[in-house]
């Protein structure tokens, strides 16, 4: 803004010695000259109204436009008759000229009570008060902002008249409300805006002079800490040298609130982009920190003003310190979750439990390195963001199982691995970090119900498509069984956590349910085949069991030894050539599957080629001789499996 000087003479008049000197001389002047004069005195009314115009409008401003039109030219005619107005009583200078040739040169003070005396001396003075109020306000400004800049020659004397200004419009706002006056009177008094609009004014032209940073949207660390610096080495020690001129005229208080105002709102600017990342918004902390340590709060040095004013530095400093890292711990929170989401995506392999790790801990770490504070409440928030994604990651879950309805072989193991990461890196995060009981509970109950869920749903899964692959075959060349135990076998290789008991417990219980479903298929095959398909099955079940053993033993390695097998005791059986050998090779089958019933045995048999009816009522008997019922074995293979008893043996009977 340029410096204005305002002709306030030329304003309001020139006095009453003028206009008698003018009234004298146009009538010596010849007709010429006085035509000119006329002339010249219609254009300077012209330009009066147009100016008093332009300075009236802040008053014109609240009001409608067609109305606040109108009103704005009344008000330009009233101040033009008032400039015209001579004298009010002959011999005197009329109140509005010493109120403007007192604004004019910078004695504000005297200004405010010679306004303040015309306010309150009747009816039309309300009006004249608020013009010359609006008028005082904008030539202070001025002073104020050139006293900032340097520009201009504003002597001191002018800016002190401006602190005693602000200090008049205090008292006179206490005398008002102390004298029963309506609240609204007051809240509507011009005067009672000066300090607001001073401060952002001043505010404004301090923000005008910070460096600038470039692109938001890109800022890298560099950058952003090259900014600082110029802060911390320009901009502040810019403001508390042009401060000096502000403590010699009273207004060091207000000069420092503006220079807190611009530093903390250029602080949130930055925090507040959505682009800053945790490590950009942890620099702004650390500054801010360093500067609050260090002392150099801006114009508030304790070696340059009172205590009381060097504490208002320093509660800034800690509000802009409160508020940064209230933006810290939210980016902190909104990037562990966004990165546990990408880690633990169902669509995506699971990721490394140490990068998982790394997520949860590194801003924990950095923020040590700043504050032991600061790193705590990092490491909560880290902790409380890991359960609030525990739990929209079972829902997550759930949904995916509502709208895939039947769970995937890969989409189920994945979701379980992801299961067995969480379950370590939460028991790796209770020894690193200051995890609660309560906690360590939630989240175990988390874990606990998703495995739960997600292993049922999973051996629904495998119980669905291998009974779906046998249920034709024992009569097809290719029914598709050995698609889903190869499917099975490179699930299970892909699975990352191979020593955890949960992947144990799952391959055991997958191994259980392809023998059961292999048995019921086996065993309710079309009765009474011909040799040559006899020998067909003898030779699937071979095939079978071969597949069968790698799959099993390379995904459980060691661990398959114990596993139990009946295929191969079927075969065993099946493949002895004489009665007394078959009866042998019962007994151990008997002992190890308590559940084995006659119509399994039959349907055995039935396998068997060439075997006669002597021998097939042999092994019932040794059967029948042999087998014990208990319901509290743990081999219950057989129990679930379901076979139509034969109607009658080969011989006509219901022994065999």
């Amino acid at each position: 803004m340029r410096k204005t000087k305002y002709s306030w003479r030329a304003f309001v008049g020139r006095g009453s010695k003028w206009d008698n000197m003018s009234t004298e001389n146009a009538r010596m002047l010849p007709k010429a000259m006085h035509e000119e004069r006329k002339k010249q005195e219609a254009k300077r009314r012209g330009k009066l109204k147009t100016v008093a115009g332009k300075l009236l409008k802040a008053m014109a401003s609240g009001k409608e436009a067609a109305e606040g039109k109108a009103g704005s030219e009344d008000v330009a005619g009233n101040v033009l008759k008032m400039a015209t107005s001579r004298k009010e009583v002959k011999g005197e200078t009329p109140a509005e000229e010493i109120i403007c040739r007192c604004i004019e040169e910078g004695k504000f003070f005297e200004a405010c009570d010679r306004i303040y005396d015309l306010e309150h001396s009747g009816s039309s003075g309300v009006g004249k008060s608020e013009s010359l109020y609006t008028l005082l306000a904008e030539r202070m400004w001025t002073v104020v902002e050139e006293a900032f800049s340097g520009t201009g020659m504003i002597s001191l004397e002018a800016l002190q008249s401006v602190g005693e200004s602000l200090k008049w419009e205090k008292q006179k706002e206490a005398e008002w409300l102390s004298s029963g006056q309506e609240m609204e009177s007051v809240s509507t008094w011009s005067p009672n805006f000066w300090r607001k609009d001073l401060e952002e004014k001043l505010t404004h032209h301090m923000t005008n002079q910070i460096p600038l940073l470039g692109s938001s949207s890109n800022t890298d660390e560099t950058a952003l800490k090259q900014h600082l610096s110029q802060l911390e080495t320009v901009f502040l020690p810019d403001l508390e040298h042009r401060s000096g001129v502000f403590k010699e005229a009273g207004l060091l208080v207000t000069y420092a609130r503006c220079c807190h105002t611009s530093l903390s709102s250029h602080l949130s600017t930055l925090t507040d982009n959505n682009h800053f990342s945790f490590s950009q918004c942890l620099l702004v902390y650390e500054w801010v920190l360093k500067m609050y340590k260090s002392g150099s709060e801006t114009c508030l040095r304790s070696s340059q003003t009172p205590q009381h004013n060097l504490s208002l530095g320093v509660q800034c400093l800690v509000w802009i310190i409160l508020k940064t890292e209230e933006k810290l711990l939210a980016v902190a929170r909104k990037e562990v979750g966004k990165a546990l989401r990408e880690a633990f995506d169902i669509g995506k392999p699971p990721c490394a439990d140490t990068a998982v790790i790394q997520i949860l801990t590194e801003k924990t770490e950095a923020a040590c390195r700043v504050s032991e504070s600061l790193s705590e409440k990092v490491e909560a928030v880290c902790l409380e963001e890991c359960l609030s994604f525990l739990e929209s990651y079972e829902n997550e879950v759930r949904s995916f199982f509502q709208l895939d309805g039947c769970l995937g072989i890969c989409s189920g193991l994945r979701i379980l691995e992801n299961c067995c990461i969480l379950r370590t890196v939460w028991h790796k995060l209770t020894y690193i970090c200051s995890a609660s009981t309560s906690q360590d509970v939630k989240v175990n109950g988390f874990l606990d119900r998703m495995e739960d869920e997600i292993t049922e749903h999973f051996l629904q899964t495998i119980t669905s498509k291998v009974k779906g692959s046998l249920k034709e075959h024992f009569k097809k060349f290719d029914s598709g069984f050995d698609h889903i135990l190869e499917s099975l076998k490179q699930s299970f290789l892909a699975f990352g956590k191979k020593k955890s008991e949960t992947y144990k417990a799952l391959v055991k219980a997958v191994n259980t349910i392809v023998v059961t479903e292999y048995l019921q298929a086996l065993l309710t095959a079309s009765r009474k085949p011909s040799s040559v398909r006899r020998r067909r099955i003898i030779s699937k079940i071979e095939e079978d069991h071969r597949m069968l053993q790698t799959v099993f033993e390379v995904c459980l390695g060691p661990a398959a030894g114990p596993l139990k097998d009946p295929i191969k005791a079927i075969l065993e059986l099946i493949q002895t050539s004489n009665a007394e050998g078959m009866k042998i090779a019962l007994l151990p089958i008997l002992k190890e599957f308590p559940t084995l019933r006659k119509e399994h045995l039959n349907a055995v048999l039935d396998i068997k080629d060439s075997l006669s009816r002597e021998d097939r009522a042999a092994l019932l008997k040794a059967f029948h001789d042999n087998c014990r019922e208990s319901e509290t074995e743990a081999n219950l293979l057989f129990a679930d499996i379901e076979v139509k008893p034969r109607k009658c043996g080969l011989c006509g009977c219901l022994c065999c």
